[in-house]
């Protein structure tokens, strides 16, 4: 595991597009494509403000949701739809580069579709990303992993649907632990002082959280903040 510290949000959004950069241009050098795994919330604009400046070939990227809710694609709720609202338009990625959930769909139901077109792009018993971009919650939740849920277990399926989430709205999907652990990159990127304590129960104290579940067998796993976040590590 490594710790990037940047001094602000803006240096923390160039150091994680380039990081991408490099993980980008290495994919498609070795398979002809990048499939990255992306989350929602503060996520979207440290790509708006960074992925603008990197050079790669766009056109071989496909982006899939590590979790996503259960909802409208015009609902505010919707991880595509902020994608679609603020990224697409950005750079040169197209609506149909995203693997996105079917509509009108059952969480159960909306899993299994997801599992069945992520079967086009993966083969193997998991499949592997070549990146992904992982967000952490207040409670230390990681995708739609939440603290004490039974998903913490789940080593079968490739995404499973929950209709119980602790924070509305209820019904989402969520990739698995083995399909994280399995991916090439893993990085989380954070900003703020209102991330300092929960960071410092996940990398300082280690405490028993979601986030703190995510291992890559064989891949790497990166921490990128800015220095509100990382107040509370040791230099």
């Amino acid at each position: 595991m490594s710790v990037i510290v940047a001094e602000d949000e803006l240096e923390l959004s160039l150091k994680l597009a380039k990081l991408i950069e490099e993980v980008s241009n290495e994919s498609i050098k070795q398979h002809d494509k990048f499939l990255i795994g992306v989350s929602g919330g503060s996520l979207i604009t440290f790509l708006i403000n960074g992925l603008p400046k990197i050079t790669t070939d766009f056109s071989k990227w496909k982006i899939f949701f590590n979790d996503e809710r259960v909802v409208p694609i015009d609902d505010p709720d919707s991880t595509f739809g902020a994608y679609k609202k603020d990224l697409v338009g950005k750079i040169p990625i197209s609506e149909d580069q995203f693997v996105q959930i079917k509509q009108g769909l059952t969480a159960d139901a909306a899993a299994k579709d997801y599992i069945q077109q992520m079967s086009v792009y993966f083969t193997g018993k998991l499949p592997q990303f070549d990146m992904l971009l992982l967000g952490m919650g207040p409670d230390g939740h990681t995708c739609s992993l939440f603290p004490g849920h039974k998903l913490l277990e789940e080593n079968c399926v490739w995404v499973a649907p929950i209709i119980d989430s602790p924070k509305p709205p209820l019904a989402r999907i969520t990739i698995t632990f083995p399909v994280i652990n399995n991916a090439r990159h893993c990085i989380f990127a954070m900003a703020g002082e209102g991330k300092a304590e929960m960071i410092k129960k996940v990398l300082v104290d280690k405490e028993d959280l979601p986030v703190n579940k995510v291992k890559p067998s064989s891949g790497s796993l990166t921490w990128i903040l800015d220095k509100s976040a990382a107040k509370y590590l040791k230099n």
